[in-house]
């Protein structure tokens, strides 16, 4: 009985290492917008028209992750809005709390 108990617990444990092992393996946060582009040493300047891959999670899985292309200046741009937004959102608050 105690056998038919651990095949579970081994391969949930399996499960629970993969991505795990992903995360070492990608240090850069999944979030799009806060993820910074990793810069190639001994280059200054970077082609903003270079289409750049980032791998984001789905919002209500713990597993599952899309993959996300967009220039380098797209991505400038969507890390400006985004900042905006939070910047925005955080002069409103202070201001209700006032």
């Amino acid at each position: 009985m105690s056998k038919i108990r651990l095949i579970p617990l081994a391969a949930l444990l399996a499960c629970a290492a993969i991505p795990a092992a992903t995360l070492a393996a990608d240090p850069a946060p999944a979030g799009a917008a806060t993820a910074k582009p990793k810069a190639v040493a001994g280059k200054k300047g970077t082609d903003p028209n270079e289409v750049v891959c980032r791998k984001e999670e789905v919002l209500g899985s713990r597993l599952q992750t899309r993959r996300v292309c967009m220039t380098r200046s797209e991505w400038a741009d969507a890390r400006n809005d985004t900042r905006g937004v939070i910047e925005r959102a955080q002069v409103q608050r202070a201001q209700t709390t006032q």
